[in-house]
Order: C-alpha cells, then sequence, then structure tokens
C-alpha cells in the first residue's frame, strides 16, 4: 500500500474518514444536463434509488452537484442550483442517516452554507474556492473541502489547455489556491487536492498527470482526490485502441475508468470519484486484499 495515502482523516459534523485505505465518492448529478447522466436522477426518488444502489455497491462518499461543468456548460443561477441540490441532501439524510459522507459539488457559496447547514459533510469546488466569498464560507464551515486545479469557465478551458510543462505548472498554480485558501482561514488539515483531470488537459497533459501523481502528493503531502470518470480523455483511450470505439456512449468507458483510479491510488490517492461504484469496489478490493497489509 502507498505510504503516501497513509495517516490522513478527515473530520465532519462529528464524526472521521480514515483515509489510509483508499474511499469511493459516487457521483450523483442532480442536472438536466451533465455530459454523462444528465437528466437521469433530477426527479427525488430517482436520486434516492441510486444513492441506495450505491451504498449497496460500497460508496462512501456521495457527491451531489446541481451545475454542470462539462466543456461549453451553460451557468445556472445560485437559486436554481440550490433549489437543485438542497431537497436531496435532505432527503438523503433523513433516508440513510448520518453515517453516510455526502460533499457538496459546488463552487456557490451559498450552496457551500446551505447544503452544509442541511446536512452535507464537505465541499468539492471544482474553481478551487476562487468565487467570491467561498474561501470565506468555507473556512467559516471548518468542513473538509478539495481545491482543483482548473483554468477558466466551462465556456473557455478547452482554449487555455496550454503549458510549457504540464506537471510543474500544474503544480505551481494549485500550490498557489491552497495558499490562497489557507490564508483565508481554511485549515490546511481540510484540504484536499485534485488535478483536475479533463479540465484545461488535452490528451498528452492527462498522461504526463497520470504517470505522475505521486510526485504531486509528495509536494503537496496532503490527501488527493482523482476523478477521470467517463471523461473524454478515457474516450480517447478507446479510440485510439479499436476503431469499433469510434462512437460510443460514455458510459462504456467504466472499465477504463476503474483501471484508472487503481492507477491513481497505487500512485497514493486517497479517493477516487466515479459514476459506477460497483466496477471501482471490485478493483480496489482486488488491490486491497493483494497489496493491503504491506
Amino acid at each position: 500500500m502507498s505510504s503516501q495515502a497513509k495517516n490522513f482523516q478527515l473530520i465532519s459534523r462529528h464524526k472521521s474518514l480514515d483515509l489510509s485505505t483508499p474511499k469511493i465518492m459516487g457521483i450523483l448529478n442532480i442536472t438536466p444536463d451533465s455530459f454523462s447522466d444528465g437528466g437521469r436522477y433530477t426527479n427525488l426518488d430517482d436520486a434516492l434509488r441510486q444513492v441506495e444502489y450505491m451504498i449497496e455497491q460500497g460508496v462512501h462518499i456521495v457527491d451531489i452537484g446541481g451545475e454542470s461543468t462539462r466543456p461549453n456548460a451553460l451557468p445556472v443561477s445560485s437559486d436554481v442550483e440550490i433549489a437543485r441540490v438542497l431537497p436531496v441532501v435532505m432527503a438523503i439524510r433523513q433516508r440513510f442517516g448520518d453515517g453516510l459522507w455526502l460533499s457538496l459539488d459546488t463552487s456557490n457559496p451559498s450552496l457551500m452554507q446551505a447544503g452544509i447547514e442541511a446536512g452535507a459533510d464537505m465541499i468539492n469546488d471544482v474553481r478551487a474556492l476562487t468565487r467570491k466569498g467561498a474561501a470565506a464560507v468555507a473556512a467559516n464551515l471548518n468542513v473538509p473541502v478539495v481545491l482543483m486545479h482548473h483554468r477558466g469557465e466551462p465556456d473557455e478551458m478547452d482554449r487555455l489547455a496550454s503549458y510549457h510543462d504540464v506537471l510543474n505548472e500544474v503544480i505551481a498554480e494549485l500550490g498557489n489556491h491552497v495558499n490562497t485558501a489557507i490564508k483565508a482561514g481554511v485549515s490546511r488539515d481540510n484540504i484536499i487536492i485534485d488535478v483536475g483531470m479533463g479540465f484545461a488537459k488535452n490528451f498528452a497533459e492527462h498522461r504526463i498527470l497520470t504517470k505522475n501523481l505521486d510526485k504531486v502528493i509528495g509536494h503537496f503531502g496532503l490527501p488527493m482526490l482523482f476523478g477521470v470518470s467517463r471523461k473524454r480523455f478515457l474516450g480517447e483511450i478507446l479510440q485510439n485502441g479499436q476503431k469499433a470505439w469510434h462512437n460510443h456512449e460514455p458510459s462504456k468507458r467504466d472499465t477504463l475508468g476503474a483501471a484508472m483510479s487503481l492507477l491513481a491510488v497505487q500512485a497514493g490517492a486517497s479517493i477516487v470519484r466515479v459514476h459506477d461504484v460497483a466496477k471501482t469496489a471490485q478493483v480496489l478490493s482486488l488491490w486491497q486484499q493483494i497489496y493491503g497489509d504491506e
């Protein structure tokens, strides 16, 4: 087992999550326009059934999002995002109790505040607390927060995928976000890093980052969340391998996604964010049973 994944622990709402073994974050998009499952869970009953299914398959954290951040996604108002997410957070808590960890996939400080008050445990911010007021709210809430490397908004990030040295530039830019958050009052013990797969990077840059995740973790000495589930990079891998995969649904990338999660965990990642919890749980169980006592 990677030594870099040991000794990390998340604390929120009088409970803790031990990251000495890898944890699975299951994706629950309460959106009409997410790239792979938009519209599937906008109905509350459908959302709750999906959460129940993920729990049965071994999920540790459910990440609830009310705004798509796929390339060229349209922004939604704060009120719309809150109206989508809050009822789901409250219903999950009522149905499944306090033991399940809930994450808010948001950059909206108003939703951060309301969502934690409604029962969520942590924040997963693809914009790394750069929206006005977000860092102050996160500091005041004193909950774990994921800071992701990104460049620009969804409608411009593909144009910003230009690097001379992607590894060192991602480390430097992510480091700026970490330092800014700490200066705003966010506890270093609450910070989780994310290299931002799928956000302002091309195929070659994704390859470099994947092969050097251990260096990123080693540089920061912080737990890492890794999320590439169903993203374009996996589609490009399929297309490069066989012409038969040139036209496929994103859900067909789940086997590759599980393999990528395994590679990330071997490099020291503490949390993997996925759509298909079952496949990921199986490959991580395999890894832990073979290497987990080392």
